[in-house]
């Protein structure tokens, strides 16, 4: 496969919640400001068939929903082509069988042309080969083939260096910047030193005429190689007659290097006061700009390190058994229905269910959970957690896109890809900033021409630079993304995946909190909580006898006997004369024994009475625990009590919300003894018993009509609508089933506390979010008014230009270290009780 960078990847692509419209996610470079991403989502949306589009500046990601039926990917790909943005592609060549005209070579072009995610396909005849340019992380080779052989003809992956020339081509693109910077660098140097005779005194050797020719020539090297890029994007923008931040720097340092051509080469035509020489100014802007570019993409790719960090979890190969012998394969080449060995220290190459042996698996890379989990025969694996003791097989149950190492990628790149409803302010301002920046440069100018002190003209042409390269669009346009990209990251590195920026926002507004019971508060299966034996038996007798009896039923409370019987190692006995009477009780024989479970009225209808040990069934009962009565042969052996315990992190949980000033109740369709009795174990005060899945939702709206602003926290699945109702639905998963439909926010691992970190990430997001805000129209606001002379009635100073660049190049940095410093988040039992 061949890998041919032009820079913009598509990461995902999927259908949306319309069947007819196709989604996918762009990562576009070669913008530079809000007002690139405002051009490019404008033209996209200007295009038959697209439904929305939305750019995002920080991580350079344009995600698009379109009818497949009326346009492609390749026209999408075209439009941000035609604006000046780069497009990257991957090339991938096909072996193909059983062509045999040009009517099997138009039918192969069409079914791939036809895929989202498709650029063009070439298919030669004579070399029975299709070259199929498609964009990164829309699709698999293996769907490539799989879309060659539906339409009837055999294809195959085709092994060519040239995937390592596109790997060097990319390395070399990578370090392009930094080269640009050294060779502005060092000619700048120089300029400086040509510029400054009197402090560079040997410079002075040569005549003033000579090194000024000097100095344009420099200049010149420095606008040709480094500087042309301004220059090239100023002008691809005013083709399309709009207007950005190449714009700007392109205008303020033509007019400061025009302006030294015509006082170097017809000095004649200016009077003696103007003739000054801006070289130095054009080569220390372009040259500042650059530095700061170079500061500002080296820290927006540490935002992104959690995406990629998942992205290199998964191996490459993995040992699959076929035919009866292990082979190693790729990833790619592995299917559904394959059975995977995993041997210690080795990573788990895709999901599946153990079906032999066992092993003590770290999911801490996907979950967040630091304790390593045992896995034995029936339990699932994760794709990518590492295998750290013990060998096991597997089957494989997800490949590809479907696998939930993949899922968590693309919901945290959708995330992040998002726009937050405060980023509509921005993207007002980002429209027509550019024009007034201009618009008061222009203004400055002609002031300062008509109204300044001589030398007016170099006054009117200091400040006209110095406006146009002060404001920093930049700035604004990534205040908000950079901050929701390591934000959202930060979540997933601790299993929070959060939907999009509006969940986001929306969740830093919660006060209150309503919890399902079961699965949420609780662990959500009974277990057995009490064994209280009577008439000189043990506990042993009972709930061995017990277990016998209840191990071929299904029952919830039958599996909970049977399991506490297995962790203790007792032996499943015979049993023989089964009977149930349904809602009553079951009955067996046990070596000779006539065991009896149930109820106990079922047990006084055969006159078996219980006495004081029926007080404590009511004692029990008034705990939540349901008692169940055994008698071996008429004969009352004890009570095995069972219930649905509470998490061991729910207490904990619910201080942590108390501790953050929310209102914390559980909706359950319970009876309102057993809800009252798991809210008081957990801490809650305030319960809403007995609702149906089908009236929660009007619980909820009945809490938001109050002014509430509630989080519904839920499993997700018979939960949806009242998560859907919520103004944040939060499900708790269990690391593969994740319900990313009706939730906003989605748990990997199924732990309470984790709503709280997930409430308190959202705040330190939203801070940060506003301070980016703040800092970035502060600056603007303050430094173009100063940078037009605002303070030189007070000063007599005007703003160097050569500062301004400086000025407008740290404030783009600022906002992305500032938003680096979310990855520092600790969670919220750490804030709010100090714990570690």
């Amino acid at each position: 496969m061949q890998n041919e960078m032009k820079k913009t990847n598509i990461t995902a692509s999927e259908k949306s919640a319309d069947h007819r419209l196709t989604r996918l996610q762009f990562h576009v470079s070669g913008m530079n400001c809000a007002s690139c991403a405002m051009n490019i989502t404008n033209s996209l949306r200007r295009q038959p068939g697209v439904a929305e589009a939305n750019v995002n500046l920080a991580n350079e990601n344009a995600t698009i929903s379109f009818d497949i039926e009326r346009t492609d990917t390749s026209k999408l790909a075209a439009t941000v082509q035609a604006l000046g943005y780069h497009v990257e592609t991957t090339e991938t060549h096909l072996k193909i069988v059983g062509m045999h005209c040009a009517s099997c070579v138009r039918r192969i072009e069409t079914a791939l042309q036809s895929r989202a995610g498709v650029i063009s396909a070439n298919v030669n005849l004579a070399t029975e080969q299709a070259s199929i340019s498609y964009l990164p992380g829309s699709l698999t080779v293996d769907e490539l083939i799989q879309l060659v052989e539906v339409t009837g003809y055999q294809a195959s992956v085709v092994e060519t260096a040239p995937e390592e020339r596109g790997d060097r081509k990319a390395t070399k693109s990578a370090g392009e910047p930094l080269t640009k910077l050294l060779f502005s660098s060092i000619l700048t140097v120089f300029i400086l030193m040509g510029s400054f005779s009197d402090i560079f005194s040997f410079v002075t050797v040569i005549p003033e005429n000579i090194r000024w020719l000097v100095l344009f020539s420099l200049t010149t090297l420095v606008l040709a190689y480094p500087g042309a890029q301004f220059y090239s994007g100023a002008w691809r923008a005013l083709k399309h007659r709009t207007a950005d931040m190449n714009t700007l720097i392109a205008t303020g340092t033509a007019a400061a290097y025009l302006y030294s051509i015509a006082v170097t080469f017809m000095p004649g035509f200016l009077p003696e006061n103007l003739r000054y020489i801006y070289y130095d100014t054009t080569a220390v802007i372009i040259t500042l700009i650059l530095l700061g570019r170079f500061l500002e993409n080296r820290a927006k790719g540490q935002t992104s390190n959690a995406i990629r960090k998942l992205m290199d979890l998964q191996p490459a190969m993995a040992n699959v058994i076929r035919n009866g012998r292990e082979i190693i394969l790729p990833i790619q080449q592995v299917h559904s229905g394959d059975v995977v060995i995993v041997r210690p220290g080795e990573k788990i190459p895709l999901d599946g269910i153990v079906i032999k042996g066992s092993g003590s698996v770290d999911e801490s890379m996907l979950t967040g959970e630091s304790m390593p989990v045992e896995k034995t025969v029936g339990d699932e694996v994760i794709g990518s957690s590492m295998n750290q003791t013990g060998s096991f097989q597997f089957e494989v149950t997800r490949t590809g896109n479907e696998t939930a190492l993949a899922q968590i990628i693309r919901l945290v790149q959708q995330a992040q890809g998002s726009k937050a409803p405060i980023q509509k302010l921005v993207d007002k301002v980002a429209a027509i900033f550019v024009p007034v920046v201009i618009a008061i440069a222009l203004l400055s100018f002609v002031g300062w021409l008509a109204w300044g002190p001589e030398p007016k003209l170099t006054y009117a042409l200091i400040t006209f630079i110095t406006v146009l390269i002060i404001a920093c669009p930049c700035a604004l346009g990534l205040a908000t993304p950079t901050s929701i990209i390591v934000g959202t990251g930060k979540g997933a590195e601790n299993g929070i995946l959060i939907k999009d920026a509006e969940a986001l926002q929306k969740a830093q507004q919660i006060d209150t909190i309503v919890l399902d019971k079961t699965g949420t508060v609780t662990i959500g299966k009974p277990s057995v909580t009490d064994v209280l034996p009577v008439n000189g038996f043990d506990e042993a007798d009972v709930l061995t006898m017990a277990a016998a009896v209840e191990q071929n039923s299904e029952h919830p409370l039958a599996q909970a006997i049977r399991a506490k019987a297995l962790e203790k190692g007792m032996k499943m006995l015979e049993t023989s004369q089964f009977l149930a009477i349904p809602g009553a009780g079951i009955e067996a024989r046990v070596d000779e024994v006539t065991i009896k479970l149930g109820t106990l009225r079922w047990m006084q209808a055969f006159k078996i009475e219980f006495g004081a040990l029926a007080e404590k069934a009511d004692e029990l009962t008034a705990h939540g625990k349901t008692p169940i009565f055994v008698a071996f042969d008429s004969k009352p052996a004890g009570i095995i009590a069972v219930a649905d315990q509470i998490k061991t992190d729910s207490k904990r949980a619910i201080q942590l919300f108390k501790a953050l000033g929310m209102d914390v109740l559980i909706l359950t369709g319970d009876n309102r003894r057993t809800a009252n009795t798991i809210a008081r174990q957990a801490g809650i005060s305030h319960v809403i018993p007995e609702v149906l899945p089908k009236d929660k939702v009007e619980k909820i709206k009945a809490l938001q009509i109050q002014g509430k602003h509630v989080a519904m926290v839920g499993d997700g699945i018979n939960d949806a609508p009242a998560l859907a109702q919520a103004d944040v639905g939060i499900a708790i998963g269990t690391g593969t089933d994740i319900a990313i439909e009706a939730s906003d926010i989605t748990l990997i691992k199924p732990h309470l506390p984790a709503v709280a970190d997930a409430i308190m990430l959202s705040k330190a997001t939203m801070r940060n979010i506003k301070q980016n805000l703040f800092g970035s129209f502060i600056y603007n606001s303050l430094s173009i008014p100063i940078a037009a002379g605002l303070l030189y009635p007070i000063t007599g100073l005007l703003l160097n230009p050569m500062i301004a660049a400086a000025a407008m190049a740290a404030s783009s940095v600022t906002v992305v270290l500032n938003a680096l410093r979310l990855r520092k988040f600790k969670t919220s039992a750490a804030m709010v009780l100090g714990n570690d």
